[in-house]
């Protein structure tokens, strides 16, 4: 029988983490599974108690959104520790790639009795920000501007507030003139975004990259060109399907390791938590996170 140890993000979705923490809990205890529970004070913290825990041989559970998964499961990469999501977040795509069920039965058996799965994670390393890993993607351009603004949005919940988010930062944006090397090889790239994508989902949902694997020990690298403001907003819209791809405005690359600079200061985040500036460089890391799935 499965030990947890449950990090839960208080303030993500309000109440939100606490009360998916306690549906899944039930039929955990249950079965008989032992569970504990660890409240963070911010995203190091909760890199923190996840070490501590699976130093002590437990599962740890990342309870919250994309932001909290990125932490705990970038704190477990490479560590052999066996990471479980309870999603409760405003976008929860990393959980979408694992096709995690939102029934909390249905999640508590994924929890006891799958099998562990070996996914790929994102090493990060820029020289204005710390070294992390992180687990879905990280992009930098229009796309960063937007989830800040989400992040900002605390009337909206999903994937409103990432579409009114998005709408702000379209109005404001100007084209910028990226330098994108992928494995050594330079492409020069005039527009709104560049995404390393690990998993095929962001955004709360949006299929920006809907052929990327998260244990092939690759990137996919998706380009979105300058366009008129009304076209980006159809590629808005096409983001949902992952129709946007046959579009000319898009390019996509796939590769290991990718360096990402622009001629003035572009802002990059990753899995909806991370806030700096470019260049940045980021590396797969192939099969270096045990997950439950």
């Amino acid at each position: 029988m499965r030990q947890f140890t449950a990090i839960v993000n208080p303030t993500a979705g309000g109440s939100a983490a606490a009360a998916a923490l306690l549906r899944v809990a039930r039929p955990l205890r249950e079965a008989g599974a032992d569970l504990r529970t660890r409240y963070s004070r911010s995203l190091a913290h909760a890199r923190e108690l996840a070490r501590q825990a699976a130093q002590e041989g437990r599962v740890v559970l990342a309870v919250g959104g994309d932001g909290m998964a990125g932490g705990v499961g970038g704190a477990l990469s490479g560590t052999g520790a066996l990471l479980g999501l309870v999603p409760a977040g405003r976008g929860n795509d990393f959980a979408r790639a694992l096709e995690l069920p939102r029934a909390p039965d249905a999640l508590a058996r994924v929890l006891l009795d799958n099998e562990p799965r070996s996914v790929d994670t994102i090493e990060v390393e820029s020289a204005r920000h710390a070294r992390t890993v992180v687990l879905g993607s990280v992009y930098a351009g229009v796309d960063a501007l937007a989830n800040r603004h989400a992040n900002n949005a605390s009337l909206l919940r999903g994937s409103a507030s990432y579409y009114a988010g998005g709408l702000r930062a379209v109005t404001t944006w100007r084209a910028a003139r990226y330098r994108v090397t992928v494995d050594g090889r330079e492409h020069l790239h005039i527009g709104y975004t560049v995404v390393a994508a690990n998993s095929g989902y962001y955004g709360s949902g949006r299929r920006i990259a809907p052929a990327a694997r998260i244990d092939d020990g690759l990137l996919e690298i998706v380009m979105i060109r300058d366009a008129p403001r009304r076209l980006f907003f159809t590629l808005m819209n096409e983001l949902r399907t992952g129709a946007h791809v046959h579009r000319p405005e898009v390019e996509i690359l796939r590769g290991r390791e990718i360096r990402i600079s622009a001629d003035r200061e572009v802002p990059y985040g990753a899995d909806g938590e991370v806030e700096a500036r470019l260049p940045v460089t980021v590396r797969v890391l192939p099969g270096a996170l045990r997950v439950l799935a």
